[in-house]
């Protein structure tokens, strides 16, 4: 071990110091780092842009991380005592040659940023829990080998960020419409040809408004012709909800809670306002079928009023029925750096 970080483990212990910086040291092995896992107390460590190809399971001795960054090694494995951190918030395992992630990986109940951007992963990688990590705000997954998003997407309703660039994804599942918070979406570069219409759900503006937490409700049961479900809507988005219905409501009991009109609802579902200067919505480099790729060229907002329309869900169905072949890929991603063999001087 090199005095310099010699000299680091005994400041942080000696002086109590929460973050520790080991990137770019040529740290190939974090058992050479003599005192390492006993620096409980840390909160932050960062041990990017060196040589790892492996996590000991003495990760679970810093019981206090909330911050582990591991970008830009040769991680082929991570241990299944990695779910032990219980305080972890932030994880990141971006440019790594990870092909799965260990059992119960699902077990980390603070963490709210998981990137594992630029690695081998597929759908068949995940763990069965994978899907438990409820208090997820931002999933960075681009630069992988997703061909399908797991239906169980939908539970991680805290999302905010889901970034799927440059996979090989051939379709996205309706659950993506449950992810009520999300404000950026980002899925070019794959081989989509069609969207789910629930993806509307996440774009829907009346009259400049966006809608209440109501939508996907009222929007559903309107389709079945319950006419009560516009009982918790403000008046002046019946005639929107109508005519994307096909349903006229009549009179309706509004609540008080509404007297103030539908602006007093913005932003708590439908968030994902594609409209404004911050483009969160990208979607290019895709084999889009016709329609779709007509409406991308007039803007994105009439991709999102195109995908709500009973055209779209009526042509949409007859796609999926049919189970078209999916495009080709058009990647070779054999030539990924995460895929390359390590050799002695890399190692």
């Amino acid at each position: 071990m090199s005095k310099s970080l010699k000299k680091l483990v005994e400041e942080s212990r000696e002086k109590n110091q929460p973050e520790v910086d080991m990137s770019d040291r040529g740290i190939s092995n974090m058992l050479d780092v003599n005192g390492l896992f006993s620096l409980s107390h840390i909160t932050q460590l960062v041990l990017s842009h060196n040589k790892l190809t492996t996590v000991p399971p003495n990760i679970a001795e810093l019981k206090n991380l909330e911050v582990l960054n591991f970008f830009n090694n040769q991680i082929e494995e991570l241990p299944t005592q990695i779910s032990s951190l219980q305080k972890l918030k932030h994880l990141n395992l971006g440019m790594n040659r990870l092909n799965t992630l260990p059992r119960g990986f699902g077990s980390l109940p603070a963490l709210e940023v998981l990137d594992l951007t630029y690695n081998n992963l597929n759908e068949n990688s995940l763990p069965g829990n994978f899907f438990y990590l409820t208090t997820l705000r931002a999933l960075y997954l681009s630069d992988n080998d997703f061909e399908i998003l797991p239906p169980d997407i939908g539970k991680l309703t805290k999302l905010q960020i889901l970034s799927l660039r440059d996979n090989d994804l051939i379709s996205l599942p309706k659950e993506i419409g449950e992810l009520t918070q999300l404000k950026e979406l980002h899925i070019q570069g794959n081989r989509l040809t069609v969207l789910p219409p629930e993806l509307a759900y996440l774009y829907s503006r009346i009259f400049g408004t966006t809608l209440g937490p109501w939508w996907k409700q009222a929007y559903d049961a309107a389709q079945e012709k319950r006419e009560s479900s516009f009982s918790h809507c403000p008046m002046d988005v019946i005639p929107e909800l109508k005519i994307a219905c096909g349903v006229f409501p009549g009179d309706c009991p509004w609540s008080t809670v509404f007297s103030h009109g539908p602006r007093a609802l913005k932003t708590q579902h439908g968030n994902l306002d594609l409209t404004g200067q911050k483009q969160v919505f990208k979607a290019e480099n895709n084999p889009w079928v016709t329609p779709i790729a007509d409406q991308f060229q007039l803007g994105v907002s009439h991709v999102f009023e195109y995908i709500r329309s009973e055209t779209y869900k009526y042509l949409y169905g007859r796609h999926m029925q049919a189970n078209p072949e999916p495009p080709k890929k058009n990647n070779d991603k054999s030539k990924k750096i995460s895929r390359k063999p390590l050799t002695a001087k890399n190692k």
